[in-house]
């Protein structure tokens, strides 16, 4: 019989006060980015540290995020460089990644990141035709979810042979396994979900953290 643990609220606080430790800079900012309406696009502690090792795991030196917002996640990612490494992150605002900017430069990664503002997708294919294709080691997914599947073909492009996908929100707070649920976000994940798990350009794997995050390694 297969044994699952609920996660608890109380539960939930011992897995974060034991592993997690934020570094001061990056719980300044997850603690300033609390206190914003649109807080709900933040991820937790518990994600940021898991994406920080994976990307130390894969020894990535060039990262891209789709969906920066306050720089939380790119943060997590930027201190898992060795000997520098680049981050570069698409967002349609500029006003939500300047809140972590002084964050990014107290923590000592700030000439790591940069942040190209404007439609993702143009970004996107601005560095397909710069000949960037195939020289990224991880991307992070975390934006608009309609616009996923379109972000997913260019990452499979950018991403090198190897090189790793995480795709955040693949659970929408449940609404993937209710046939009721219609949202067009909604819809749009429960469709690349299916889809990536019949892609045979990837080995990908659904994993039950926060809301869901989707791994993809490129295949060779």
């Amino acid at each position: 019989m297969l044994h699952r643990t609920e996660m608890t609220a109380a539960l939930y606080d011992y897995v974060v006060n034991a592993t997690v430790h934020e570094p001061d800079a990056v719980r300044r900012l997850r603690e300033c980015t609390e206190t914003m309406p649109e807080s709900e696009m933040l991820i937790p502690p518990e994600q940021g540290k898991f994406l920080h090792l994976l990307v130390h795991l894969i020894q990535a030196q060039k990262t891209l995020e789709i969906g920066v917002f306050t720089g939380y996640s790119a943060l997590w990612t930027a201190l898992a460089f060795r000997n520098g490494g680049r981050l570069v992150g698409c967002d349609i605002n500029e006003t939500w990644p300047a809140v972590g900017q002084p964050y990014w430069k107290e923590a000592g990664v700030a000439d790591r990141i940069e942040v190209r503002i404007g439609p993702a997708s143009e970004s996107l294919s601005a560095m397909l035709a710069d000949s960037q294709a195939e020289t990224f080691d991880f991307v992070f997914i975390d934006a608009d979810k309609v616009s996923y599947a379109d972000y997913y073909e260019k990452a499979l492009a950018l991403v090198r042979p190897g090189g790793l996908i995480a795709l955040d929100n693949c659970l929408r707070s449940g609404e993937v396994a209710d046939m009721s649920a219609t949202e067009a976000g909604t819809m749009a994940i429960k469709k690349l979900n299916t889809l990536i798990a019949a892609d045979d350009r990837v080995d990908a794997s659904l994993l039950p953290i926060a809301d869901g995050l989707m791994l993809a390694v490129r295949r060779r």
